[in-house]
């Protein structure tokens, strides 16, 4: 009997993901904030009681890049910057270090397109342009050289050298006057998951 391969990852909902031929109605918005709430930066190393969840972080990138854009963002592009990082949790809670991402191959390279081309299907977001990709990495890279220092307990120096980050960390947290939470406090995964999901929701209504 020829078998077809699947890759069925079960989500908190019950839902089953196929990672291989992943469909839009596979999670729903809890299992999504939930995976990311779950799956942590910088290899789970922290310098707080918790890692730092891609929940918070995603939250993290959006508000910088707001901050970056020299006009008001459309509720897609903030849904877009929201999600950027959604396919971590449909893998399975799976962020690798990004000097790790090249040698796994075209294999992973390959899921993680198909997975964030799911969720943008499903949430009704367009892929970005090139300014909107360059301010976006902008912000995901200002992000990270900030986590690194003030989560992930590396120097500036090691920023820099080692992790050959460009970018001159921020000194203030873009989440602290939204949350009203202690700057770069990795928030327990309840809490990432509750923010980031009434974040999701927020914009989805935005939109529809």
């Amino acid at each position: 009997m020829h078998l077809i391969p699947r890759a069925f990852v079960r989500q908190p909902s019950g839902r089953h993901l196929d990672l291989l031929n992943p469909s839009p109605d596979g999670w729903t918005d809890e299992d999504l904030a939930i995976g990311l709430s779950r799956t942590y930066r910088w290899g789970g190393h922290s310098i707080w009681p918790w890692p730092l969840s891609v929940a918070q972080h995603s939250l993290s990138v959006l508000g910088i890049y707001k901050r970056l854009l020299n006009r008001p963002p459309s509720a897609a592009e903030m849904l877009r910057e929201l999600l950027h990082d959604a396919d971590e949790a449909l893998i399975g809670g799976f962020d690798p270090i990004s000097p790790l991402k090249p040698l796994l191959g075209e294999g992973y390279t390959e899921i993680v397109s198909r997975l964030q081309a799911a969720v943008f299907r499903r949430y009704g977001v367009s892929d970005w342009m090139a300014e909107e990709h360059k301010l976006h990495k902008r912000a995901d890279h200002l992000a990270a050289a900030s986590e690194a220092i003030h989560v992930a307990g590396w120097s500036l120096e090691e920023v820099q050298e080692l992790l050959n980050i460009g970018c001159k960390p921020l000194k203030f947290d873009p989440l602290q006057d939204v949350y009203c939470c202690e700057p770069w406090k990795p928030w327990p995964p309840e809490v990432a998951a509750e923010m980031f999901l009434d974040e999701l929701r927020q914009l989805q209504v935005h939109i529809d």
